[in-house]
């Protein structure tokens, strides 16, 4: 698998997945009904790194960003998201997203990580746990799961 900073023209090769993800309405709390140009703002737009992986025949399997969480004297903590094409899953490319995006916020000089609104049905709770994020608080019945019905969004944090 290859890891690397996404150009603009691979846009088209991540938006099936995203698009299949947000519209499940599982684990993002973007709008499920998200159109393509809005979703590519929301993914790629400006003050974000993204990344994305490739499996051995070139195609796009995931994808992840960075970016600052707030701005001014605490922009030194960082935001992250990650999609994993569903078709792929568990394939180890969640975990090699994550521990390349750790390593990316190190390197430009984050000194921590939160995730603002992690669904707490969400199975990659497990995997932010296990990479030493914490929850450090939840949001309780946040979230309309489609299956789980009301449940809440966990806050979720780990210092780099």
């Amino acid at each position: 698998m290859l890891l690397r900073e996404a150009a603009a023209d691979d846009w088209p090769r991540i938006w099936p997945f995203w698009h299949r993800i947000v519209a499940a309405a599982e684990t993002y709390t973007w709008d499920p009904d998200t159109l393509e140009d809005a979703a590519r703002a929301l993914w790629m737009g400006p003050g974000k790194r993204v990344y994305v992986a490739e499996d051995d025949t070139g195609a796009i399997v995931g994808s992840a960003y960075v970016t600052p969480n707030y701005g001014g004297p605490a922009a030194r903590i960082a935001n992250a998201a990650f999609m994993v094409d569903p078709d792929c899953a568990g394939r180890g490319i969640g975990r090699a997203l994550a521990d390349h995006i750790l390593a990316v916020a190190r390197a430009q000089g984050y000194c921590g990580m939160v995730f603002n609104a992690v669904v707490e049905t969400n199975p990659a709770v497990k995997l932010w746990m296990s990479l030493g994020f914490t929850v450090l608080g939840t949001v309780p019945g946040a979230f309309e799961h489609p299956r789980h019905g009301t449940v809440g969004l966990h806050v979720m944090y780990r210092a780099l």
